[in-house]
């Protein structure tokens, strides 16, 4: 996903005097309005399609310069925005980017797709996900729901049980750097994908390698179900025995939300229940600082060492939309999560205060701007403001059987060139053979793997 970028000591000064001599004051919010709620996320998502230049003359629908997958956040933060403001203004932009980049059917579009990782298909497919289950307007060629299915179907083709007895790879290909690494986000989204999948189809087949993906990840060092720590990466040149581990929210944020969904879909079994919890308690301990007051959302990693790159801005974002329907699918875990998604909205609030128009910036808990401008500060302040109106208005994401009425397509994305084998039935052998790889973990690092999260 996101390769590392530094905040240089000229931008760190400039960006300084900037805060200094700001003079506008950030968003009015009463984290108690609903209103003033709507208010705030209006005006950051109106920065954030102002950047946007996807609908311009000549430019690529849903592309953003130097990056592809951040189109999916992006459509993914107007998609919730529209769903809890009824505010219809992007709805064309979003829907001609979603489609545009839909390739044939599964987010591997043909001017892209040779350079694609796993994850970044991967947020398309959640964007499409997320507007199966907010009811969001059909348009164009492909239902939102065959597009989720396509990236799931396509995606579990790739899983590789040649090395390390499963997990699917961070790059498609294997000339990219990263092909030999399985990583938590490709792994976690592709989780999250098959438990909401499983959640609005009632399929039990997406419910099952829901279970794959989780229990193969809990035997490498990617994911402790002891400690809960979520790992960023393991290597197959040593068997995934040993991990970069790096601490990105999102990474945790991915695999509470598939959890949540299959604590919903099971009913609330003990497994997903204590997999929320357990989880959940890791992320507000650690991305929520003490030293910010304990409710201030921080991507601890690279925003103190003010070493934060695009990609990286956008992570606690998608967090925080991801514990937003968490708490409401878990709603024990509602008292812990909306203090936090309260805290963090008036802090981004204050914060967004730059350039004489309400310009988000990077650094939540400093509550005045920072200096830092762009779309990804943008759609992290949408991300936040909407998570809020989300846990709010106890917004549940509908299902096929509670008012879900976009078209099924189990078969999208299998005729697709980079699918290499058909969907697999699940053996208890997947189950039982994946444990025995955690007979050679070691806890050694295999260094602080920063170029790890890459964007392209």
């Amino acid at each position: 996903m996101a390769r590392p970028g530094v905040w240089h000591g000229w931008r760190q000064l400039v960006a300084a005097l900037l805060a200094v001599a700001n003079l506008v004051h950030g968003f009015d919010l009463d984290i108690s309005s609903t209103e003033s709620l709507k208010n705030a996320a209006s005006t950051a998502i109106y920065g954030q399609m102002h950047l946007y230049q996807g609908n311009a003359s000549g430019a690529i629908p849903g592309k953003l310069p130097g990056t592809w997958w951040e189109g999916g956040a992006l459509f993914m933060a107007a998609i919730e925005y529209w769903h809890e403001t009824g505010d219809t203004t992007y709805n064309n932009e979003v829907s001609v980017g979603m489609q545009w980049q839909a390739g044939d059917g599964d987010y591997m579009p043909s001017n892209w797709s040779s350079y694609l990782g796993n994850d970044d298909q991967m947020f398309w497919g959640l964007a499409a996900m997320t507007a199966t289950e907010l009811q969001y307007p059909a348009y164009g060629t492909y239902s939102w729901l065959s597009l989720a299915q396509g990236v799931f179907n396509t995606q579990v083709a790739r899983w590789d049980p040649t090395t390390c007895g499963g997990g699917l790879r961070w790059q498609i290909w294997a000339y990219e750097a990263g092909y030999n690494l399985k990583n938590a986000i490709s792994n976690g989204g592709l989780f999250q994908l098959a438990a909401r999948l499983a959640y609005y189809t009632h399929n039990a087949t997406y419910a099952e390698w829901a279970e794959k993906i989780f229990d193969w990840c809990a035997s490498t060092p990617l994911l402790s179900t002891e400690t809960w720590n979520v790992a960023d990466s393991v290597e197959v040149g040593n068997n995934c025995t040993t991990q970069g581990n790096n601490q990105w929210s999102y990474n945790y944020g991915t695999f509470i939300s598939g959890a949540a969904y299959m604590y919903n879909y099971t009913n609330g079994t003990e497994k997903w229940e204590k997999a929320v919890n357990g989880l959940l308690g890791v992320t507000l301990k650690t991305f929520f600082p003490t030293q910010y007051g304990g409710n201030i959302m921080s991507e601890i990693l690279c925003e103190p060492t003010e070493i934060c790159n695009a990609n990286e801005i956008l992570f606690k974002g998608l967090t925080a939309a991801w514990l937003a329907f968490t708490s409401v699918l878990v709603p024990s875990t509602y008292d812990q999560i909306l203090p936090k998604l309260q805290g963090s909205a008036e802090a981004a609030a204050a914060s967004c205060s730059g350039n004489n128009n309400n310009s988000c910036g990077v650094r939540w808990y400093t509550k005045a701007w920072d200096g830092w401008t762009g779309i990804e500060e943008q759609i992290s302040g949408t991300n936040i403001f909407v998570a809020n109106l989300v846990a709010a208005n106890r917004t549940r994401p509908v299902t096929a059987t509670t008012g879900g009425n976009s078209t099924s397509d189990p078969t999208a994305g299998q005729d697709d060139h980079s699918t290499s084998t058909q969907l697999a039935a699940i053996t208890t052998g997947d189950k039982v053979g994946a444990g025995f790889l955690t007979a050679g973990f070691v806890t050694s690092w295999i260094g602080l793997l920063v170029w790890m999260v890459i964007g392209t």
